[in-house]
């Protein structure tokens, strides 16, 4: 199974993107009841949860990313998009998608995909 990401590139601040995740190799019924979630690092810190979508599909967020940022999953495709609106300079960092399978217990990392948002 590999996670490919893309959609990452440079924006002006206020602008937008849309970030995908394809869970290549990965069976759809796997794909279906895993959660998904995309993380945000900034070089030396931690990997921050950004969005977070449970199996049932309900979405969480990082509050700094409420109102601006959705979450969303096709299945029949095994995708994983994060929208990004209304982009700001803070947002610039590599984003990490994420699959957690509960049927097999494996957390899926993907390689990353930079945003950098310009003033």
């Amino acid at each position: 199974v590999q996670l490919v990401e893309s959609g990452g590139g440079l924006v002006q601040a206020g602008g937008s993107l849309r970030l995908s995740c394809t869970a290549s190799g990965m069976i759809l019924s796997v794909f279906s009841s895993s959660t998904k979630s995309w993380y945000a690092q900034v070089p030396g810190k931690q990997r921050e949860l950004v969005a977070h979508m449970a199996t049932d599909g309900t979405p969480t967020y990082a509050d700094s990313v409420k109102g601006r940022f959705t979450i969303s999953r096709d299945n029949n495709r095994k995708r994983v998009y994060l929208q990004m609106n209304s982009l700001k300079r803070i947002n610039t960092t590599v984003y990490y998608c994420r699959i957690s399978s509960e049927s097999n217990g494996t957390n899926y990392w993907g390689k990353g995909t930079q945003v950098t948002v310009s003033s």
